[in-house]
């Protein structure tokens, strides 16, 4: 995409996901909302990349609403969550409250039953299987006590991939 179109430029027949106006650069391409569902929903897509405001300690996401806040739209995200093959939620690790994001059980509505594959913060990336988190890679100088201090989640130490 290329730069917010001037006032008198815009095309609402070009939008992003979010509703606004956009331009294309050259080689852009598009497809309506319609076939990204096909695509989702058929089982088409490898991998998704999603956003989360709360990740339980098995994998269980939400991201599409906060308890007595007006919503916008549920969005895609139940349906990548379904259909997509592997999700990676790339997060901040606190909430602009400076709360955990990455909590023991959810507080927030659930985006479906199915778990993530890996959580991605600035601060450590973990890795989901059978209900379980597993932190993998510390990314900033934190030490795992640190990022225990900062998460509710219960979570194990691959001592492997770590080097301790």
């Amino acid at each position: 995409m290329g730069p917010t179109p001037p006032e008198d430029e815009m095309n609402m027949d070009l939008i992003s996901a979010s509703k606004k106006p956009i331009t294309m650069d050259v080689g852009a391409s598009l497809f309506d909302s319609a076939d990204s569902f096909v695509m989702i929903r058929g089982g088409h897509i490898d991998m998704a990349v999603l956003g989360a405001l709360q990740i339980d300690e098995t994998g269980e996401i939400a991201n599409w609403a906060i308890p007595g806040k007006t919503i916008l739209g549920v969005g895609g995200a139940m349906d990548l969550v379904a259909g997509a093959k592997k999700i990676i939620i790339a997060s901040s690790h606190l909430a602009k409250d400076g709360s955990p994001k990455f909590v023991k059980n959810l507080t927030f509505p659930s985006s479906g039953a199915r778990k993530v594959d890996m959580l991605v913060t600035e601060h450590a990336v973990f890795k989901f299987s059978n209900n379980q988190c597993e932190l993998i890679e510390i990314l900033s100088d934190i030490s795992i006590d640190e990022l225990r201090d900062i998460t509710e989640a219960n979570f194990t130490v691959n001592q492997e991939s770590m080097n301790i």
